[in-house]
């Protein structure tokens, strides 16, 4: 029901019939063997009797936007915020009409953030996994890592990104290009020597009028980046931490003495509670004056340099999955966490 075969007696009775049976909104049109040659809304039919026009070819859409089948949900809610449209046919790669996606529970109202994401690291502890790869673009399941973070930005709205590169930087910018493959804007901060992971901000030549996110390139998580962002702005903060807690075992019994070595107490492989950094950031953009030019600096210097100056600084506890793939047993454990979904 959510297609339109286009015949000589087809009328436009028959599109309001479909189109009322099928609730969505839109019809694809297509041919007798399935090709698309348009789209058609219940606006163009309410439209077509304003205007007293009852011509069904004169009605229809005969140059719709359209995306692969093959497409992720991510990439085409992104293309239809970006179009600000509710409806995207999706077709093969014969131009066969597969399926009619409509954005019928999304917000259409795209995200000013933007989002910086720090993929120019080496990879050094992946090994052999990383000789030929960047980190960033190892894959997790089908997608590259840093293909998975940018889908999870797009899908709260956020579809400006600034990509801070530099070991084998041809590979994601061949693939990821001006993002707009992905319904995306994509620039690139080019890091002619390691700069860690704040370090590449000072190289920002562009204006930046609001929060942004700064993520590492090598960090999966369901984290919900609307959710923080929220709570940064809620606390008139300048910069916010995500953070990470984490249960970490003493494997020895504990001693606890005076200053004068008397025995006190002894607590047999005691459990604490620490918080860790989970690479997961939001600065107001004045903080960027804060960081030193095109020199070597890691981002939770960074904090520490805006408290010295009084300005706020706050954390936000990441309860979703999260992990760091720094290892190879993360990796595995990445593979194995997308292979379950």
């Amino acid at each position: 029901m959510n297609k339109l075969v286009l015949q000589d007696n087809t009328n436009i009775q028959d599109a309001i019939s479909l189109l009322d049976k099928n609730g969505k909104g839109a019809l694809a049109v297509v041919d007798l063997d399935n090709q698309l040659i348009g789209l058609i809304t219940d606006g163009d039919i309410r439209k077509a009797f304003l205007n007293n026009n009852f011509n069904l070819n004169s009605i229809i859409n005969n140059n719709p936007h359209k995306m692969s089948i093959s497409s992720s949900k991510s990439q085409i809610v992104a293309q239809l915020k970006k179009i600000h449209r509710r409806h995207m046919p999706l077709v093969n790669n014969n131009n066969e009409f597969e399926k009619l996606y409509s954005l019928d529970e999304e917000e259409f109202n795209l995200k000013s953030n933007w989002v910086v994401i720090m993929a120019g690291g080496l990879g050094k502890r992946l090994k052999e996994l990383t000789k030929d790869t960047p980190k960033p673009m190892l894959k997790i399941g089908k997608k590259p890592i840093l293909e998975h973070i940018v889908e999870q930005f797009i899908s709260f709205g956020f579809t400006k990104f600034i990509l801070c590169v530099n070991y084998k930087s041809e590979l994601i910018k061949n693939h990821f290009k001006n993002g707009e493959e992905f319904g995306v804007e994509i620039v690139y901060i080019e890091e002619k020597t390691k700069l860690g992971t704040g370090g590449a901000l000072s190289l920002l030549n562009m204006q930046i009028k609001d929060p942004f996110f700064i993520i590492n390139g090598d960090i999966l998580t369901n984290i919900n980046f609307n959710d923080l962002l929220n709570y940064h702005n809620k606390n008139n903060s300048d910069a916010t931490m995500c953070i990470k807690k984490d249960l970490f075992q003493i494997p020895y019994g504990v001693v606890e003495k005076s200053s004068d070595n008397i025995f006190l107490n002894l607590v047999e492989k005691p459990q604490y509670t620490i918080f860790f950094n989970a690479g997961v950031y939001i600065l107001n953009p004045e903080t960027i004056s804060f960081i030193p030019h095109n020199v070597y600096f890691d981002l939770p210097n960074l904090f520490q340099i805006l408290n010295k100056n009084q300005k706020k600084c706050i954390t936000y506890e990441i309860e979703d999955y999260w992990i760091d793939i720094g290892k190879k047993e993360d990796y595995l454990k990445a593979n194995e966490f997308i292979s379950s979904l």
